[in-house]
């Protein structure tokens, strides 16, 4: 990306339905980097909703995840790792909190973290199945897991936007915020450092239990000369002032669930 730091070290998707693969755009398409798990009992057409399905198949081939995290050759330099799925689909619900346990289990000293994706409101209402999919993934998932970031879909929608921009925009708001989390501790380049910084052990030490996450940008001049820097006129320190504010009350009203931050206190 564009700080060239390397911030995982593998991706990979699993999924019981072929098609769904298939349609990814930006992971690898070889057999390491997307896995078809069930394929004997769901002929490659997915569990359909039944996340009590999609947590057997995840048992019976969870060793085809394991096995494809192991081949990669910094594998072993991992300082996390982070499980994302749709809470109300079948597969993902029910394979989420099986693979997060096989992964705990095996290397107990690197934290294990989910990212769950809420259903839109209308899959609330015409799937009745989506909400207790959701319900179960949650409750599983919380046990299983250091830390679960929870991410609605419903927060993101736009009514002025087709469904297939809206589908882009959502994936991009729900990601981005995640670039500089994955990034703490991995950037070398001094223009990317800031005068404050976080390292993979800070963020293993806060993140635990229910998790949102948001971001804010604003605009800062790139370069200033030490004498613009003292003799800097009041209201342009004013202005600064405001840009952070702003930028903190963007994070805040794009948090990934709605929730009070006081909450968190």
């Amino acid at each position: 990306h564009e700080r060239k730091a390397s911030i995982a070290p593998i991706v990979i998707a699993v999924n019981t339905d072929q098609a769904d693969l298939t349609g990814l755009r930006f992971i690898k398409n070889d057999y390491v980097h997307r896995i078809l798990i069930g394929l004997r009992q769901t002929l490659g057409h997915g569990v359909g909703k039944i996340n009590e399905l999609g947590a057997q198949l995840a048992k019976e081939d969870g060793d085809k995840v394991m096995d494809a995290m192991k081949s990669k050759r910094d594998f072993y330099e991992t300082h996390a790792f982070l499980l994302i799925a749709g809470a109300a689909g079948g597969t993902g619900s029910g394979a989420l909190p099986v693979l997060a346990k096989m992964i705990r289990e095996r290397y107990l000293n690197k934290p294990v973290y989910a990212l769950t994706i809420f259903p839109f409101e209308h899959e609330q209402f015409s799937e009745a199945r989506s909400v207790y999919n959701t319900a179960t993934c949650l409750k599983s998932t919380y046990d299983n897991v250091d830390a679960v970031f929870l991410a609605d879909n419903q927060r993101y929608v736009r009514k002025d936007v087709s469904l297939v921009n809206n589908m882009e925009r959502i994936n991009r708001l729900i990601v981005e915020p995640f670039y500089d989390l994955l990034c703490a501790g991995e950037v070398t380049k001094r223009k990317y450092v800031g005068a404050r910084t976080i390292d993979a052990g800070d963020l293993i030490a806060s993140l635990e239990g229910w998790t949102t996450i948001g971001m804010g940008r604003t605009q800062l001049p790139a370069f200033r000369f030490p004498w613009e820097i003292r003799k800097k006129h009041f209201r342009d320190k004013a202005v600064e002032s405001f840009r952070g504010s702003h930028a903190l009350d963007a994070t805040v009203s794009d948090l990934s669930v709605s929730c009070n931050p006081q909450d968190a206190a």
